[in-house]
């Protein structure tokens, strides 16, 4: 099974780096629509560049525009889509549900790969993309890769292999959102993970200012003789904001491990630790036990000494490994750093680099016998910028006859190219060899070619000009560098079809509770849907047509946690199911996402967290003009967000006991584990009385609110 190696790039710096360190594939996002939104991207005209560069290289380009989609950017989005499509990008990358579906209609050649911020976390919800004929799912970096042995769906798996890693799920993460209004399933992220937390128990401090949610760098080389012999089709390395060495360095470690060249294992794992890590974990793909670094968020480089002298204008540092003036060197316990501009032996002569005792100038006020680590390794970034450019074999074969054009074919692995030209003459005193001829044929200076093999039918006694050899080579060389190029766009667009949906608008309760006495007190509030987690309290209730399971988060198999009535957080074929309800985990942010779902077997709509009240009153109208119904929106009005949802127990916390995360401006949010995941909810209740001017379901969600507090939450927001 060949496995592709897919490199992110986020300028044509890094691409460029991708393309000559070995990449088969490259992913890069226009500068919207993209969830690396502070990466640089690229502008279409880049874009054009791109595609020329990568496909001469015989490389696969794929554009990112994995982000949700509001109703006022969804004719852009499909400008993009289209201008994508025509410049002969080999896939799109999506998350949001109802483009995926449109773009599918519309363009049914277009090749679409569903992004991770899918969330496709059970084979159910893989099942659903490939019957929508999705070619490719980006899968979680929480399934473990005995989990994706067993996807048995014909559909191409791409797995993260290397590279930064979410600490919540990819497309259920609000923290971002919630607290600042800028939404990681927008591309906006701000990083809210690589914060400090303190995490308490009640009243009690259990931890205090550490990185409680700051993942380590995923890196899975230990371990790749296994992920060769697996089923995944594309190995994925995260980089997009990563430098361009970065990039070349990381893509071309890979493909040695891809390809099972020889290496040193030891001096690359060094290298790559400078460049950046913030520790490694074999991630959740090898069931790894700790994927935290809680000492640090940032790049931490590698330890190279210890400070054995500190003075207010001098630090002297025994090494252990070398360091080089204009290297970045970071003083552990103190967090500070600095660029060595000055580097003395331990006698104090200036030297430009050193294995031994040196003094660097104390810049930065140290005051401790501090660790040393290397952050920036000058020397070998710039080994690194001096790329190989990659080179294409090509064959050729020269038929030379008197009285006839001179003919050439070049052959590649891809393209055969034939050209002619001039007339051979018989040589009157001079004859052309064979060997002047092979010589000036191979000379491709700094075309992408070099010549692998060449073969040559000639008469006896010809004299063929010198020009006339270059220009026969110069000619094919042209030709095969634009055939190599040539988009090859079977453009197709079709006008999508949507069949007449009958439904309405509803006016009615539904509520998430966590408690028997909050169950209790909504039914006496007349809610028509009351969501409950508690497996036994809703065995308990179940009788009663208001119960609802509320299904845990990323179960690997949906179906077999299913009870009689559910809610859950993922995409399936719905309509396979009876009294299966959504949840705002969906992500429905346009219209469009309300439509395919409810014909996919939806009956409520529940809208994104992330609307705000115009938005919400543009998808009802925006729905309603386009297909002559009402669409029943459900929306919450109440409670606490859930900002993220953690694979396993990471705080190792206890059941029933109520903790908290503090941030530095002392938010508390509310944590606790159930079954194999760690929620967060947000510090803030979202408490909201939209003045929608038509029906809709009002959701309210309960944590720790008593009998009491819900009746008066209810009253004034029903």
């Amino acid at each position: 099974m060949k496995h592709e190696l897919l490199v992110p790039a986020g300028d044509m710096e890094s691409l460029y780096q991708a393309i000559h360190n070995g990449a088969d594939a490259v992913y890069v996002g226009l500068k919207n629509f993209n969830a690396r939104h502070f990466a640089k991207n690229f502008d279409e005209q880049e874009l054009v560049e791109a595609v020329h560069l990568c496909h001469l290289y015989n490389v696969r380009l794929y554009v990112t525009m994995n982000t949700v989609i509001k109703d006022d950017e969804v004719n852009l989005f499909l400008e993009k889509v289209e201008f994508l499509y025509k410049q002969g990008i080999d896939a799109i990358i999506m998350q949001d549900f109802g483009m995926i579906c449109l773009v599918r209609q519309m363009y049914p050649n277009l090749e679409i790969h569903a992004s991770t911020q899918t969330n496709s976390s059970s084979v159910e919800s893989i099942e659903l993309l490939h019957q929508l004929g999705v070619k490719r799912v980006v899968l979680p970096r929480e399934l473990s890769l005995d989990e994706i042995r067993k996807i048995n769906v014909d559909i191409e798996k791409e797995v993260f292999i290397h590279g930064a890693l979410c600490i919540s799920y990819s497309g259920n993460c609000y923290m971002s959102a919630m607290l600042g209004k800028r939404s990681g399933n927008r591309g906006e992220c701000v990083g809210n993970c690589r914060l400090k937390y303190s995490l308490k128990q009640g009243n009690k401090l259990l931890i205090k200012d550490k990185y409680l949610l700051s993942t380590k760098e995923l890196n899975t080389s230990s371990h790749f003789n296994e992920l060769l012999e697996s089923n995944i089709d594309s190995f994925k390395i995260e980089g997009r904001m990563k430098s361009p060495e970065y990039v070349g360095f990381i893509t071309s470690f890979y493909r040695k491990l891809i390809d099972h060249e020889k290496f040193c294992l030891d001096e690359e794992l060094y290298k790559l630790k400078v460049l950046f890590n913030r520790e490694f974990s074999k991630g959740h793909l090898f069931k790894a036990n700790n994927i935290l670094n809680t000492a640090s968020a940032n790049h931490q480089g590698i330890e190279i000494g210890q400070v054995i002298k500190v003075t207010p204008k001098k630090i002297t540092i025994r090494l252990k490994h070398e360091l080089n003036q204009e290297d970045g060197i970071r003083f552990f316990e103190s967090g500070k750093g600095f660029i060595v501009n000055y580097l003395y032996d331990v006698n104090g002569k200036l030297v430009s680099n050193t294995k031994d005792i040196c003094i660097v100038d104390n810049k930065i006020n140290l005051t401790t016998k501090d660790r040393v680590f290397k952050t920036i390794d000058k020397k070998l970034i710039s080994s690194l910028q001096k790329v190989s450019e990659k080179k294409i074999p090509i064959n050729m074969h020269l038929i030379a006859l008197k009285n006839h054009k001179l003919k050439l074919t070049v052959t590649d692995l891809i393209s055969e190219i034939i050209v002619t030209f001039g007339i051979v003459e018989e040589a009157r005193t001079t004859c052309t060899s064979e060997e002047k001829i092979i010589k000036q044929l191979a000379k491709l200076g700094n075309t992408p070619f070099y010549l692998k093999g060449i073969t040559t039918n000639l008469d006896n006694d010809i004299f063929i000009p010198i020009k006339d050899l270059n220009e026969i080579r110069r000619l094919a060389v042209t030709q095969l560098i634009e055939k190599r190029t040539e988009n090859k766009v079977n453009f197709l667009k079709k006008n999508p079809l949507f069949p007449k949906l009958v439904t309405n608008s509803h006016k009615y309760l539904t509520g998430t509770v966590m408690t028997e006495e909050q169950l209790i007190t909504c039914l006496k509030l007349g809610f028509k849907r009351i969501y409950v987690n508690d497996i036994d309290l809703y065995q308990k209730y179940k009788y009663l047509d208001e119960i609802i399971y509320k299904l845990d988060r990323n179960e690997f198999i949906i179906t077999k946690k299913l009870q009689e009535k559910n809610i859950i957080g993922e995409n399936i074929l719905f309509n396979k199911y009876k009294n299966i309800y959504g949840d705002y985990f969906l992500n429905i942010t346009n219209y469009y996402s309300a439509y395919y779902l409810l014909m996919n077997g939806l009956n409520v709509i529940p809208v994104s967290v992330e609307l705000n009240e115009e938005e919400i009153n543009k998808m009802y109208y925006n729905f309603k003009d386009k297909f002559s119904s009402e669409v029943p929106l459900e929306v919450l009005v109440y409670g606490r967000v859930c900002n993220m949802t953690i694979k396993g127990n990471i705080l190792n916390l206890e059941n029933n006991k109520a903790y908290y995360l503090v941030d530095s401006k002392k938010n508390q949010f509310p944590v606790f584990h159930k079954n194999n995941c760690t929620y967060i909810l947000n510090s803030e209740i979202k408490i909201h009385k939209y003045k929608l001017d038509f029906n809709y379901v009002k959701r309210f969600d309960f944590y720790d609110e008593t009998k009491d507090q819900i009746i008066n939450i209810v009253n004034k927001l029903k």
